[in-house]
């Protein structure tokens, strides 16, 4: 008799059979676990990402090609500034740690560089483990290229890897994000800086997570290194970046995600979300769960597009953004919106439905006054339109 499925075995064979049989299993990085932090409410992305979909892949299946990615020339060109980075046993690395977080310790002479290969994802990630409870007890500079992390996701273990974390002579953890965009005078781009800080905040999650099971436990430090190049060159440089705030952010946002067993329980039986499957199918099996679209999708998620083409073609006001969606209450289509701004429908005593009112009065008085023939070329002909101008 074969051994008693147990129930986090029933859940991957339950997302291997949405993936599909013969279709392999795409990693969630953190710079996705940190989009899908963001937008906790989409059990769409949460689904997909857990079961390993490659949404790339789905998004041309359903015709709708995603615009989202990293190029090739860039891929190439962070892989080298990395190896840069990291050359001679990290010796430069180290050497920006000690200088920009920690320039009271001993300098990293003489670092230690365990290693980290084992036997799959499940493997490396208790090796390294092991070599962080082992770099603790030896009191030495040690450098961790590449470690293997895993973090709970809405009871489905993701397997994060982190550039490198550096462990401290007096036992501290600290993450490091190697980054190609360049430092211009001691400064880099913002919101480039945003995205680096969200996606370190997921790696300090992750080794709180194995920090809680040793004993003592160590510190993990909330002021993460980054490393870009210097101005136009090819010479590495580095800033503290402090992520107390992403980290509490992303944390909270990942304790909201629904489980993702319970979205898998909702879906009707037999679907599945293999690119080969024929278009009308695969668009009902995407369809089939919910999602939560809002304008920012379109840098953080390859189904953007056919995400933004359906919330269209439903009228839904989160293609305006969130911001006006939470402004507009119990209204959530354009044509709700419509009917309340012109008194067909709403509740008066509702803020936004007075709000939509009073607009629709201040466009007809302005409409009012134009001069003879300008309003037909002034008046907003498309409901849609209207919409937006009531806003």
């Amino acid at each position: 008799m074969p051994p008693p499925r147990t129930r986090g075995t029933a859940l991957r064979h339950r997302l291997a059979e949405l993936r599909g049989p013969d279709v392999p299993a795409k990693a969630l990085d953190a710079r996705a676990l940190a989009a899908l932090a963001a937008n906790p409410g989409c059990k769409r992305r949460a689904i997909l990402d857990g079961a390993g979909v490659n949404k790339a892949v789905l998004a041309d299946a359903l015709g709708s090609p995603s615009a989202f990615g990293q190029s090739q020339f860039a891929f190439m060109r962070g892989n080298a500034f990395e190896a840069r980075v990291k050359a001679d046993g990290g010796a430069e690395l180290l050497r920006l740690v000690h200088e920009k977080l920690d320039p009271g310790a001993e300098p990293p002479t003489r670092a230690r560089v365990p290693d980290l290969s084992a036997i799959g994802p499940e493997g490396r990630a208790a090796r390294t483990a092991l070599a962080l409870r082992e770099a603790g007890e030896a009191a030495a500079w040690t450098l961790l290229d590449h470690p293997m992390l895993a973090l709970d996701v809405a009871g489905s273990p993701a397997f994060l890897e982190p550039d490198a974390v550096v462990v401290h002579p007096d036992g501290r953890w600290t993450v490091v994000e190697i980054k190609s965009f360049p430092m211009l005078d001691g400064s880099a781009d913002p919101a480039k800086v945003g995205a680096a800080a969200r996606q370190s905040a997921v790696y300090v999650l992750a080794l709180e997570e194995v920090a809680a099971r040793l004993d003592p436990v160590p510190q993990v430090r909330h002021r993460v290194l980054l490393v870009c190049p210097k101005d136009f060159s090819n010479l590495p440089t580095a800033s503290a970046v402090d992520v107390r705030k992403q980290r509490a952010v992303t944390g909270r946002q990942l304790a909201r995600l629904t489980r993702i067993e319970d979205i898998a329980d909702t879906l009707p039986e037999g679907t599945c979300f293999a690119p080969d499957r024929p278009a009308a199918e695969l668009t009902a099996a995407v369809e089939s769960v919910p999602a939560a679209y809002a304008p920012e999708c379109l840098a953080a998620c390859e189904l953007a597009f056919h995400c933004r083409d359906h919330s269209r073609t439903s009228g839904a006001v989160t293609t305006l953004g969130r911001s006006l969606r939470a402004e507009l209450g119990d209204l959530t289509t354009v044509d709700e919106v419509l009917s309340a701004a012109h008194g067909e429908s709403g509740d008066p005593d509702d803020p936004a439905v007075a709000a939509l009112r009073r607009a629709a009065e201040l466009r007809a008085e302005a409409l009012a006054h134009l001069p003879e023939g300008l309003e037909s070329r002034q008046g907003v002909l498309d409901p849609r339109q209207e919409g937006a101008a009531c806003r």
